[in-house]
């Protein structure tokens, strides 16, 4: 069964190499929709052979359809610029679409990296996503920023065997601007739904915190789990404080 791999990007030079070599590996095709790189992105997109359409940026879930629907194969494997597949996660997807015989999703356990540090523990492990299915039978969904694969509700959905391997941020500065960028989003995501009543910021943001850091064990992953629990909580409270 043949694969597409898709992409979405904007100034991801330092990652996505890695990412379509990996793709490339199991996949027939790679397409990628870019919503305007000014830096190398694109070239190195084309360089290692993939398809590169341009469309500016509407929102994650908005993109992440548009390129799905420029799939030509059965199957799509979806991917963020900054992920790549493990060689244990290549050999399980090879195996799984020989022993293919009928439409199924499959899940990834992604292992997120922080700066440079394997995240075990926490909010972010374990971290099960739907990357690959049957095109036809799913799309993205959720709110933005946090989208997620909505497949069709009669249509299994199987593990894969080896982690996807996200290396999310390089700096702790990296995860301020995006969680305090997602924040926004997710802020005004909620005021156009309507979704606007009191929400108590600070309550929520002490109940994430603990959660994260204690009942999810982000502790055992030392200084790392503590910052990324601390980010989530302000995350959380920058999410539901009253916006203008």
């Amino acid at each position: 069964m043949k694969i597409s791999g898709v992409v979405i990007t904007l100034n991801e030079e330092a990652k996505i190499e890695a990412c379509i070599r990996s793709l490339q590996k199991v996949c027939s095709e790679v397409v990628v929709l870019d919503s305007g790189s000014e830096d190398q992105t694109v070239a190195l997109c084309q360089k290692w052979g993939a398809r590169v359409l341009h469309h500016p940026f509407e929102g994650h879930i908005q993109q992440k359809n548009r390129v799905l629907q420029e799939a030509k194969n059965p199957y799509v494997l979806a991917l963020d610029a900054d992920e790549v597949l493990s060689d244990t996660l290549i050999a399980s997807i090879q195996e799984a679409m020989k022993r293919n015989q009928e439409p199924v999703a499959y899940r990834v356990r992604r292992l997120n990296n922080y700066c440079g540090q394997w995240i075990r523990y926490g909010a972010w492990n374990p971290d099960y996503k739907i990357r690959l299915w049957p095109k036809n039978r799913g799309a993205w969904g959720g709110q933005n920023p946090h989208d997620r694969v909505v497949v069709d509700s009669d249509l299994p959905v199987k593990d894969l065997a080896g982690p996807l391997l996200h290396y999310s941020y390089d700096t702790p500065g990296e995860l301020r601007i995006q969680s305090e960028k997602f924040a926004l989003i997710s802020a005004r995501e909620r005021r156009a739904k309507g979704s606007v009543s009191p929400s108590w910021p600070l309550l929520r943001a002490a109940f994430r915190w603990v959660r994260d850091l204690v009942f999810k064990g982000g502790f055992l992953d030392g200084k790392a789990g503590w910052i990324i629990a601390y980010e989530n909580a302000r995350y959380t409270y920058l999410k539901y404080r009253p916006i203008p």
